[in-house]
C-alpha cells in the first residue's frame, strides 16, 4: 500500500506525506518541511499523524517555502533528514546533529517499507532533487518545483501510478499580473516553474492505463486558478476536470492512493 497526502502547497509552504505498508510495519516520509513547526504538527494530526510517526524528512532543495522549519524541527523530534550536498550548501551547512545523510541523483534510499529514487530537475536552486517513491508495486511521481521537463524527467516519471505535479502559473495570468519583469522572467523561465500547459504536457507524456491519480500542486495564489489546472491536466489525460486534484495552500486535502 502506498498512499500521499498534501500537508500544504504553494508559495507559503510545502510539505507531502507518503506512506507505504505491509500491513505488519508502516513507513512515513515527509518530503519538504516548509511550514512553521505549530502549523506542520496540526496538520499533521488532521492527517490522522503524529510527530513521532514520520520516520524521516527529505528536503528537496533550499528555498524557503520547502525547508522551513525542517532543521529545528528534526532535532526536536530526532528524526533523520536526507537532502543533497548542494542544498545542504544552500542553507550554509548547518549542524544536524548526526542526523544528516546525504543524497544523491538516481542513487535509491531504503526507507522500511518505502523506496524513495532522488533524481536531478531543472529549477534555479543549488542541486534540487525530486523523487519517485514506491513500495515495490506501485509508483508515486513528485515533481513540485520544476522550470521544464527534461527527457530525463520524464524517463524517470515513465510507469508512475499517481503524479504530485507543479501547475504554477497561468502564463497569461503571469504576463498580465503584478510581479516585477525580473520575476516574471525568473517563473516562466526553463529554471523557474511549470506552468499549466506545460504540466499538461507532462501528464500527457507520462499517461498509461495504471495512471490512478494526478494531482496538482504548487499553484501560484496570485498567477493561476485551480479551475485552470484542473482543465488543462483533464484535458490532456481525457478525462473530467473533477477527476483532478488540487493540493492547495492550507492543507486541505485528503490522502490519496498509488
Amino acid at each position: 500500500m502506498l498512499r500521499f497526502r498534501s500537508l500544504g502547497s504553494g508559495s507559503t509552504g510545502n510539505a507531502t506525506v507518503i506512506e507505504a505498508g505491509n500491513g505488519l510495519q508502516t513507513t512515513r516520509l515527509l518530503v519538504d518541511c516548509g511550514l512553521g513547526q505549530k502549523h506542520l504538527e496540526a496538520r499533521l494530526a488532521a492527517a490522522g499523524l503524529a510527530p513521532g510517526d514520520i520516520d524521516a524528512i527529505f528536503i528537496t532543495h533550499e528555498h524557503a517555502d520547502h525547508i522551513g522549519s525542517a532543521r529545528p524541527w528534526a532535532l526536536r523530534q530526532r528524526i533523520p533528514v536526507w537532502m543533497s550536498q548542494g542544498t545542504y550548501a544552500g542553507i550554509g551547512a548547518p549542524d544536524f546533529a548526526g542526523l544528516l545523510h546525504l543524497a544523491r541523483d538516481a542513487q535509491a534510499i531504503e526507507l522500511g517499507e518505502l523506496q524513495v529514487l532522488p533524481f536531478t530537475v531543472p529549477h534555479d536552486a543549488r542541486e534540487p532533487l525530486q523523487l519517485v517513491c514506491s513500495d515495490g508495486n506501485a509508483r508515486l511521481g513528485l515533481v513540485t518545483d520544476l522550470g521544464h521537463a527534461s527527457a530525463y524527467v520524464l524517463e524517470r516519471l515513465a510507469g508512475c501510478h499517481a503524479l504530485l505535479l507543479e501547475c504554477n502559473h497561468d502564463p497569461d495570468l503571469l504576463a498580465g499580473g503584478s510581479y516585477p519583469p525580473f520575476l516574471k522572467r525568473r517563473v516562466g523561465g526553463l529554471w523557474g516553474h511549470l506552468a499549466n500547459d506545460a504540466a499538461a504536457q507532462v501528464a500527457q507524456a507520462v499517461h498509461h492505463g495504471g495512471l490512478k491519480h494526478v494531482v496538482a500542486a504548487h499553484l501560484s495564489e496570485q498567477n493561476n486558478r485551480p479551475e485552470l489546472a484542473r482543465r488543462a491536466l483533464a484535458q490532456a489525460l481525457g478525462c473530467d476536470d473533477a477527476d483532478i486534484a488540487v493540493a492547495d495552500a492550507a492543507g486541505s486535502g485528503s490522502w490519496f492512493s498509488a
